[in-house]
Parts: C-alpha cells; sequence; structure tokens
C-alpha cells in the first residue's frame, strides 16, 4: 500500500481553507476563554495559598485596638466566623481594599477585625481613619510583630477565624461578595 504524498497535502489544504461558522467561531472562543480562565484560576489559588497567612501554634486572640479597647478574637469567632484584615496606611493595594473590608464591618452580619501593619502611630493611625471615613475595628501593629507571627507575607491580607482557628487565609484583592462567601461557608462547616 503507497500513500500519495500529494493527496496527503491536498487533504490537509482543504480542511485548512474551510471557514467556520459564526457558531463555531463562538465556540472557538469561549473554549479558549475557558481554558486560559482555569489556567488563571489554578496559578493564583496556588499563588495565594503559598502567600496566605498561617496561624502561629500559640496565636495572640486577645488584642488591644489602638484606642485601648480589648479584642478577644477567640470569644469572637466562637459566636461566629471573624474575618481579620491585615492592611496598611502605605499599601496601594490597600486604599482598594479597605472600603469593602469598611462596608463588611458596618453591615454587622459578622466581626471584622483590622490589623494596620506599620502605620504610624496611634494619632497618625486615627487621622488616617477618619480621614477615609473608615469605622472597622483597627489593631494597630506599630512594629509588625504580630503580621510577622502570623508569616504574613504580603498586604493585604486575610484570615477567616472560627472557634479560634483559622478556617481560611487568603490575600489581595477580594470583592465584597466573596469575602461574604467564605465567612458563610465558614459558619456552616
Amino acid at each position: 500500500m503507497t500513500i500519495d504524498a500529494n493527496s496527503s497535502k491536498t487533504d490537509r489544504k482543504a480542511k485548512s481553507s474551510v471557514k467556520k461558522t459564526p457558531k463555531q467561531k463562538a465556540l472557538s472562543v469561549l473554549k479558549t476563554v475557558l481554558l486560559y480562565g482555569m489556567v488563571f484560576l489554578v496559578v493564583y489559588s496556588v499563588i495565594n495559598w503559598w502567600r496566605q497567612p498561617v496561624m502561629p501554634a500559640n496565636p495572640q486572640l486577645q488584642l488591644t485596638d489602638y484606642q485601648g479597647q480589648t479584642i478577644d478574637l477567640a470569644s469572637m469567632s466562637a459566636e461566629q466566623p471573624t474575618l481579620v484584615y491585615f492592611w496598611g496606611t502605605w499599601c496601594p493595594i490597600c486604599s482598594v481594599t479597605s472600603p469593602t473590608i469598611d462596608k463588611l464591618a458596618t453591615a454587622n452580619n459578622y466581626p471584622v477585625v483590622t490589623i494596620a501593619i506599620k502605620s504610624g502611630s496611634d494619632q497618625e493611625l486615627d487621622s488616617y481613619l477618619k480621614e477615609n471615613n473608615f469605622r472597622f475595628t483597627t489593631v494597630n501593629d506599630q512594629e509588625g510583630e504580630i503580621f510577622a507571627d502570623w508569616q504574613g507575607q504580603v498586604t493585604p491580607s486575610y484570615v477567616v477565624l472560627k472557634d479560634g482557628e483559622m478556617t481560611q487565609g487568603l490575600t489581595g484583592i477580594q470583592p465584597l461578595w466573596s469575602l461574604k462567601l467564605r465567612l458563610w461557608l465558614s459558619s456552616i462547616w
């Protein structure tokens, strides 16, 4: 049996010159978008997992906010999942995420405690919060010790606590719906 090389080339030319219908083009584009979306999701998840804070063996769950009020994260998270948000006044991404955290905090559906990392004195932090109309509870981590204890690598970082234990950790820009979903999931599991 012999194979005609010319007929093989002719078949390939015929297949490549066939025009796709609009439906075939749309399906091709959709398949490409889904493939790239899946690759992005996998890469994003791996990076987020690698950069997320890690709960210390003996975490400091008794904190004092910049106004001197005691915060007991263990008891807060025993009642319902609690979001801990690590941020800084100097962080450009945090200026995008902090309004979302403020909305979540003022909705009063879940407790929110923020930890401002190396953001100046209590007076400077107070001025920044008032200037931006942020009403969330804030601990001033002036030396970055709390963040270092949690092995934080990037700001913003988030931790969801339930019963004094970390259920989730994440980093970067998070939309309000994502944070609500994560808190809700922690409340049912």
